[in-house]
């Protein structure tokens, strides 16, 4: 027997299993949550795919920003003038991501003296979120089930040899992770309430104000439906975040999925001759929907960052960004635009 003839059946296997292990068996496999085979090597029953993505992210995320943030710490005395310069592509990058979101968002938002409080905490989350986003977009999934369609030639991945898939698919995608990071939002919240407003002043915050407390007394009838509302609202800001990061990042991997699947049932309607026009429509749209998820991954690291600095803002005094940005502009007249730069890069080193 001739060797192209030996090969036929793998090639043969790997052209009929690629459309499926890519798209599954629904739009919805690449969302749903699934146990890891880490659970049983580390004694952890029921372990989920979104928790080894968690570890993975938030361990991925300090290391970087920990690389970045020495190469963007002032070296020695001995370099020079370049002793001042930022080193290296990654670097260069944390460092203009954190400027833009210090300079243009969270000093504007929030004044100077709580954004440079809460700068190490917003920032770990923007990078957390953003890598974890990014990782669901790398088809590490994909690819063990593939491996295991030739190795062993399983194709569920909830049956049989599919419990070799360790590690995968989107963290965010999971509610229970964005549920997990909204709750940090949460107590991040109630923490700058305790430590800008006090107890009476949140009290009054929850009330409606103190203007409204001691306003007319007629007025005092709205305070008991105004403090519902507040209370409500404490528990409703977070879970919209949760609910906006999986929401988001579980309708782009469902369009995905679904232009993939495509292809698939293509191929069994009526073989390569129909699935080969079809599969190359789906590939060029699964590559523009890809750069879009890309953006959306940035975009939805951002919002959540955002609202959260939002939310935290709600909780600080009224008119103290005003006295803030003037004495922002005041001692800007002695900073260094060089240094300053590099000050705002700094802030990357307690990002994580």
């Amino acid at each position: 027997m001739s060797i192209s003839a030996q090969l036929a059946p793998v090639f043969e296997s790997v052209l009929s299993g690629v459309p499926s292990v890519l798209a599954g068996s629904s739009p919805l496999d690449h969302a749903l949550d699934k146990k890891s085979a880490l659970g049983p090597l580390l004694g952890i029953d029921g372990l989920k795919l979104s928790i080894v993505s968690l570890v993975v992210g938030g361990t991925l995320s300090f290391l970087l920003l920990v690389l970045a943030s020495r190469s963007i710490a002032t070296g020695p005395a001995s370099q020079g003038t370049d002793r001042y310069l930022t080193k290296g592509r990654l670097a260069q990058i944390v460092e203009v991501i954190v400027q833009g979101l210090r300079q243009g968002v969270l000093e504007p938002l929030l004044g100077k003296k709580t954004s440079d409080y809460f700068l190490p905490f917003l920032l770990s989350v923007f990078f957390f979120v953003l890598t974890m986003n990014l990782l669901g977009l790398i088809p590490f999934y994909d690819m063990q089930k593939l491996v295991m369609k030739l190795t062993t030639g399983a194709t569920d991945p909830d049956t049989g040899e599919a419990k070799k898939v360790f590690f995968g698919g989107t963290a965010t995608v999971s509610l229970s992770v964005t549920a997990g990071l909204a709750v940090v939002s949460f107590f991040a919240i109630l923490f700058q309430s305790a430590r800008d407003l006090g107890v009476k002043g949140f009290l009054e915050h929850m009330c409606g104000g103190k203007e409204l407390l001691t306003g007319p007394k007629g007025l005092l009838l709205v305070v008991p439906i105004i403090f519902v509302v507040e209370i409500l609202g404490l528990f409703i800001k977070p879970g919209a975040l949760a609910i906006r990061l999986f929401a988001n990042m579980l309708a782009g991997h469902t369009l995905m999925a679904t232009i993939f699947m495509f292809t698939g049932m293509a191929l069994a309607a009526g073989g390569w001759i129909v699935a080969g026009p079809v599969g190359i429509v789906s590939v060029l749209f699964a590559v523009a929907i890809y750069f879009l998820e890309l953006f959306v991954a940035f975009l939805q690291a951002f919002v959540f960052m955002f609202l959260t600095a939002v939310f935290i803002g709600m909780m600080s005094h009224h008119g103290d960004h005003g006295h803030d940005h003037g004495h922002e502009h005041g001692d800007g007249h002695h900073a260094d635009g060089h240094g300053e730069s590099h000050g705002h890069g700094h802030a990357a080193a307690h990002a994580h």
